[in-house]
Formats: C-alpha cells, structure tokens, sequence
C-alpha cells in the first residue's frame, strides 16, 4: 500500500495523489455495489466525495487550481465519514498539500 504521510514535492506527484484519490472511491463504490450492502448510505457520501475530486482534477488539468489556505470542499465529507472512508489518510495529505503547497527541497541547489 503506498505511503500517503509524506507530502508531494511536485505539481506531478499531487497530481498523482488526486487521481489515486478518485481511484479509491470508485473501487469502494464497486465494492458496495457489489455487495449491495447498503449501498445507498454510502453511495450519499461517496458520490458527492467523487464529484468534488473530480473537480479538483479537471481544475489541475485546465491550470484553474490554485493553493490556498482554506480546507478543499471534500473534507467536510472526508471527517464526517473519516472512519468508513479506508484512505482517508490519502484524503488528508490532499488537503494539508492543498493548504501548505508543495514540499520543496530548501537544501536542492
């Protein structure tokens, strides 16, 4: 499993970061879907997750995002559901690079 406690230091590697992200939901959603296990009361908490992402995706393609120092819109969903949600870990690393950039190596020449 990878590791989502360290921050990227690419615009790359954040990328990457978003798009295991909307990976994740949609492999739970099919889990549940598969399941059928109240797959609804999930599905109110992950469709509006996957929607948000998607959206921070599209803005990463069209050069529209920007940092800044206030939460992105999923963390809302991402706390209140922190304990059904397995990468919510992955979320969170989102969110703190999202809100503190980049981890820039000071020591690179």
């Amino acid at each position: 499993m990878p590791r989502y406690d360290i921050q990227p230091k690419s615009a790359e590697a954040y990328v990457d970061l978003v798009n295991q992200a909307i990976i994740e939901v949609e492999e739970l959603k099919a889990s549940y879907e598969f399941d059928m296990e109240d797959a609804g009361a999930h599905f109110a908490y992950l469709n509006p997750l996957l929607e948000q992402l998607q959206t921070l995706r599209q803005q990463m393609a069209e050069g529209s995002y920007y940092f800044d120092s206030s939460d992105l819109p999923f963390m809302e969903i991402a706390n209140r559901y922190k304990s059904l949600i397995p990468f919510s870990s992955l979320l969170a690393m989102i969110n703190h690079t999202h809100r503190h950039g980049l981890a820039v190596d000071e020591s690179a020449p």
